[in-house]
């Protein structure tokens, strides 16, 4: 007797729906490995991640990814040094970003400031090393405290003996904090 198209036909989807829902539930068990980055950017090492895993409590990463607590309120940047970690917070205190830094040899002290400036084009930064989108908020015994990104996307080795102040991110960190931190915008140092 033989096979009808529609018997076929049947199956096949049949089975195609199976493989689709076997794959759906592999993807939601699967960690999630974008970071939370926006809808077209590539993931990052150093990327922003969110606070809590939707549906459940935060998981461990996010834990210590959590914005700090005494970091005031309002549109900031938090930075704090311990962690090595930056949020960028909208207005109404959520961090829209999170990332990793590698400090200069000279750091802050914690508190309250505000960018006095910021260069777009290409300098040569403490380091030696040409970066650009460079948000500055402070100096230290002369030396000048401020966000900036590579041109080449490399991060810095510590050297020791000499004064760097550049807190040095990634380019898509980079770019986040130059479209962001505006002239007059609040950084608070944590410890």
């Amino acid at each position: 007797m033989p096979i009808r198209s529609g018997t076929i036909v049947t199956a096949l989807t049949t089975a195609a729906l199976a493989a689709i829902g076997v794959l759906a539930w592999q993807a939601s068990a699967a960690p999630d490995h974008t970071g939370g980055t926006h809808a077209g950017a590539a993931p990052t090492p150093s990327a922003s991640v969110p606070g809590k895993r939707q549906g459940g409590s935060p998981s461990a990463s996010a834990r210590a990814d959590a914005l700090p607590t005494e970091s005031g309120q309002g549109k900031r940047v938090v930075y704090a040094l311990g962690r090595k970690r930056v949020w960028l917070v909208d207005v109404s205190g959520t961090a829209d970003r999170t990332f990793t830094v590698v400090p200069g040899s000279v750091s802050p002290t914690p508190g309250t400031y505000t960018v006095t400036s910021r260069t777009s084009t290409p300098i040569i930064g403490s380091d030696g090393v040409p970066v650009e989108h460079v948000v500055r908020f402070t100096r230290v015994d002369g030396t000048t405290i401020g966000f900036s990104e590579a041109v080449n996307g490399s991060l810095p080795t510590p050297q020791t003996g000499k004064k760097a102040g550049g807190v040095r991110e990634l380019p898509a960190d980079g770019d986040a904090m130059w479209q962001f931190a505006l002239n007059g915008t609040k950084v608070i140092v944590v410890p």
